[in-house]
């Protein structure tokens, strides 16, 4: 048997909607401290943004005095915090356009409540508590701290998955005590299956703006008036994420900007020089192209301080937009697709310059325009620092703790 890991290092009802309520003034704990359990449905082996976020979050927790420990489907690895657990084993399952890594059979369920009871945990997080993982296991206790529910997902289409499992998740999801929603995609596809009788409010992902704004650029990434620097940040193997589009976007920018630089970071570099190859016909496109691979977090702040402009070329799949609102912290202008989830980030064209998603020369053209317009860029950039405050994870903690004093109460 496979036994609990430590980590070596370190009617729904109508919901409220972050961004246009208030966070109550003082401490909705009054100065309790809790005792906090956060189950992750995939292995945190791999990066995304689901893992960045309880990672994020339990590490605000903590700044505050709370006791949080995590628990993750997978195996440990020297680059996680202390205070996450893993089960030891996972398995592969394509979802959403992605692959995600999960942990359901055999002793799972018997680990997530053991690590549940022994925990004695004031309150109990279940991030995608419908997905066949960790999260989904505590639903079945008889007895548990007080359980709050997250949920990311967002489709294009409806899974016809889901459609046959509502009843079943209606019944399964009734014993959360409250229910989060990322954003107002990720709801849309929530009430499908969470139980009308739980109360839900949207609150989005976090960032910490202070990190990004106070990042120094690298003069290796700096783009200048004559040799700017465009960049994407994302996984160019998966189709959408739509690196093809910023592929396909970046001949028509050539042709104008001839001595334009495409930065381009997150994994996938070999699959991305594929990508970049397909849409080469000249042979000269790919050396206007860097890879850099995987970034730290003082990295990636430091990308986003360096770019004339950050493009998000995402084709769907998206109930958030980390990326967007990591780049206008920094004061990165964006050029982004039109998805909703962007749209909802962006707030107005004021803040993000959008084209019709999926169509590369849209992506172009907003790009140029762009690059020849200073003062447009500069606003943008400044706009969409403004609006990335919304954002700040201190302002969504203090959402999120909120829902906690719910939910004990």
């Amino acid at each position: 048997m496979t036994t609990t890991s430590r980590i070596d290092q370190v009617a729904i009802r109508r919901p409220s909607t972050f961004a246009s309520r208030p966070i109550a003034d003082g401490d909705p704990l009054h100065g309790r401290k809790l005792r906090i359990g956060i189950i992750s449905p995939y292995s945190f082996e791999t990066p995304g943004g689901v893992q960045f976020h309880i990672r994020d979050f339990a590490r605000q927790l903590r700044s505050r005095g709370h006791h949080v420990e995590v628990l993750a489907p997978g195996r440990r690895t020297t680059d996680m915090p202390l205070w996450v657990d893993t089960n030891g084993t996972s398995f592969s399952m394509p979802y959403n356009g992605s692959v995600a890594r999960l942990s359901y059979f055999g002793f799972a369920g018997a680990q997530t409540r053991r690590w549940v009871e022994q925990g004695g945990f004031d309150i109990l997080h279940l991030h995608e508590p419908e997905a066949p993982s960790l999260s989904h296991k505590p639903l079945v206790m008889r007895h548990h701290p007080p359980l709050v529910g997250t949920f990311h997902s967002a489709f294009d289409t409806y899974p016809r998955a889901l459609r046959c499992f509502e009843p079943y998740l209606r019944r399964y999801l009734a014993p959360l005590d409250q229910a989060i929603c990322v954003s107002e995609a990720a709801r849309s596809i929530a009430r499908h299956y969470l139980p009308t009788a739980v109360p839900t409010q949207v609150i989005p992902n976090g960032v910490d703006r202070a990190e990004f704004l106070g990042a120094h650029a690298n003069p290796a990434w700096t783009g200048t008036s004559t040799r700017p620097t465009i960049g994407f940040l994302g996984r160019m193997g998966e189709e959408r994420k739509g690196f093809a589009v910023f592929a396909e976007a970046a001949r028509t920018v050539l042709e104008r900007v001839p001595n334009a630089r495409f930065l381009c970071a997150g994994d996938g570099s070999e699959a991305g020089r594929r990508i970049v190859r397909h849409h080469d016909a000249d042979g000269r496109l790919l050396r206007h192209f860097e890879f850099l691979g995987r970034l730290s977090d003082a990295d990636k702040a430091r990308f986003y301080r360096s770019l004339s402009l950050y493009v998000a070329p995402q084709l769907g799949g998206e109930s958030f937009g980390i990326v967007l609102v990591e780049a206008m912290s920094a004061s990165c202008p964006v050029v982004a697709s039109d998805l909703d989830a962007f749209r909802a980030v962006g707030g107005d064209d004021h803040t993000v310059s959008l084209f019709e998603t999926g169509h590369a020369q849209g992506c172009a053209g907003a790009i140029l325009a762009l690059l020849s317009d200073d003062e447009r860029r500069t606003a943008l950039g400044r706009a969409g620092a403004s609006r990335s405050e919304a954002f700040d994870w201190s302002s969504v903690t203090d959402a999120v703790l909120g829902v906690y004093a719910r939910a004990l109460s």
